[in-house]
């Protein structure tokens, strides 16, 4: 008769099935990457929301204001041409433009509910501005005479400095000349101006008004410009710091769930895994014949389950003669 040797073995699972210690692993496993697809889901709704308002409301409103300002500087051009040649058309001109001023600045005030106030403001400079103007075309209706000769000797006078600056031209530094040149430019349109004004005294008392009233218009527009680019310069800089706490939090999140993934990858595997480790030891040496095998059991599941019953088999053979 062989010698036979008993041999214990040691069989420990936990008390859940091994199916649901399988799902259970799973389980956790998909739960690493939750913070990290939550972060990068929460980060990307905030740059969305940042980036359509830069889109849709800051930057638009910003463009619209200034298109505000080029319709109102139009309204005034046509209000001089109709001053000069008295032409209907300029009237329909005027007009078009201060609508399309209107139509801005309502639309400013339903894209920024925050600048109600300024565009109301810019509102009501702009109608003062249209019943001023029609007083102003109302008594240049009443003259019923147009200032063609007080025009043509503002043009002449004009024409005679412009000629003498360029015979003295040549004893000047060019910048010098370049200067005169942008200063007389821009004193056309005031002695036109002065020589429409000089046959009207009612005429003199409307325009400095009118002025008023149109440059309140633009400093508004102004305005209502330079806080909506403010927003966006803001905008930006929100959406610089959303990214550099997306890369610090991604960073920091993804290495806890690395550290947790690789915590997991050694545990879990052990305790599924080597009770069946040892069962199969215990098979092995019974399979050499010797079926002195005795088991340590603890805890429950199939893997116990199934070290019962080799128990049972191996106590079976060892009685058999």
């Amino acid at each position: 008769m062989p010698w036979r040797i008993r041999k214990s073995f040691k069989i420990f699972a936990a008390g859940s099935s091994l199916r649901k210690r399988v799902a259970y692993s799973l389980a956790i496993v998909r739960l690493i990457l939750v913070p990290v697809i939550f972060l990068a889901v929460y980060y990307l709704f905030v740059m969305g929301r940042i980036v359509d308002r830069i889109v849709n409301v800051d930057a638009p409103a910003a463009k619209l204001a200034e298109q505000a300002s080029i319709e109102m500087l139009e309204a005034r051009r046509a209000a001089r041409n109709y001053a000069l040649f008295r032409d209907p058309e300029y009237l329909q001109t005027n007009q078009k433009s201060l609508t399309s001023v209107r139509q801005i600045l309502v639309r400013i005030r339903d894209l920024e509910p925050d600048d109600e106030t300024i565009v109301q403001q810019g509102l009501e400079a702009v109608t003062l501005y249209q019943q001023r103007f029609a007083v102003a075309v109302s008594t240049m209706a009443e003259s019923g005479q147009e200032p063609v000769e007080r025009i043509r000797e503002a043009v002449l006078a004009y024409q005679k400095d412009l000629d003498d600056l360029v015979k003295a031209a040549r004893h000047e530094r060019r910048a010098q000349l370049i200067r005169e040149l942008r200063t007389r430019v821009g004193s056309f349109d005031t002695r036109i101006t002065e020589a429409i004004h000089v046959g009207s005294s009612a005429l003199r008392q409307v325009t400095p008004d009118l002025r008023a009233s149109s440059e309140q218009t633009l400093q508004l527009a102004s305005e209502l410009e330079k806080r909506n680019w403010a927003r966006v310069q803001l905008d930006h800089q929100q959406a610089r710091q959303l990214i550099h706490r997306a890369e610090w939090g991604l960073s920091i999140v993804s290495a806890i769930a690395l550290v947790f993934s690789v915590w997991v990858s050694l545990i879990l595997p052990r305790q599924v895994i080597q009770p069946l480790v040892s069962l199969k030891e215990a098979v092995d040496h019974a399979a050499t014949g010797n079926y002195e095998v005795e088991f340590e059991l603890h805890g429950g599941g199939e893997v116990v389950e199934l070290a019962k019953s080799v128990q049972n088999l191996t106590s079976l053979l060892r009685r058999k003669p």
